[in-house]
Order: structure tokens, then C-alpha cells, then sequence
């Protein structure tokens, strides 16, 4: 899989963003990736590197019921996956600085 559509995740990230239309989508993307990083520091701290790869799953988890469940369409992981990560963690950033809203 390549990010062959898009030469850079500033031209991604508007696509990206129209892909997450719906605020429960975004509610559940931040509540993925806050619990998977979470997870992932608590998982360091007590030492079970074994499960690390959980954090990842966590996060995905909320995002691909956020996709499936509500917005209906196909996550852009599939299709971009590191553009998609990276997307995860700005929108993210995005919604705790008020620069997007969930409703918009």
C-alpha cells in the first residue's frame, strides 16, 4: 500500500478530515487514541512489552466502529496507513486545541 494519490499529509489531511464527518466518529477516534496511548505507557511502566502491540489495537478499534458502525465508509488506514496514523494523532491534537470541532 502506498500514499501514492497524495505527495504529502498536508494534501492528505483535508481528505482525511472529510472522511470524519460525523462528531461520533471523531469522539470515538479521540477515545481510541487516548486510551492506546494509555495503554501503551502504562504497558511500559509495568514492564509487559509483550502486549504493547494492544494499544494499537485499542485505538483501532473505536476508529473502525466509528467507520463501520456510524460514518459508513471504508477507515483511509486501509488504503493509507501511514498517513491515516499520522491523521489519527493530528486530529486528535486538532480537537484538543479547538482548531476542529467534533461538529465540524
Amino acid at each position: 500500500m502506498s500514499n501514492n494519490k497524495f505527495t504529502s499529509f498536508k494534501e492528505f489531511y483535508p481528505y482525511y478530515l472529510s472522511e470524519h464527518k460525523l462528531p461520533i466518529n471523531k469522539l470515538l477516534h479521540a477515545i481510541g487514541s487516548i486510551s492506546g496511548i494509555i495503554l501503551l505507557i502504562t504497558l511500559i511502566i509495568i514492564k509487559q512489552y509483550k502486549f504493547l502491540p494492544l494499544s494499537l489495537c485499542i485505538g483501532y478499534l473505536f476508529a473502525w466502529i466509528g467507520h463501520f458502525v456510524f460514518e459508513k465508509n471504508k477507515p483511509a488506514t486501509f488504503k493509507y496507513p501511514l498517513y491515516s496514523f499520522l491523521g489519527d494523532w493530528v486530529m486528535l491534537k486538532d480537537l484538543l486545541i479547538k482548531k476542529i470541532t467534533l461538529d465540524h
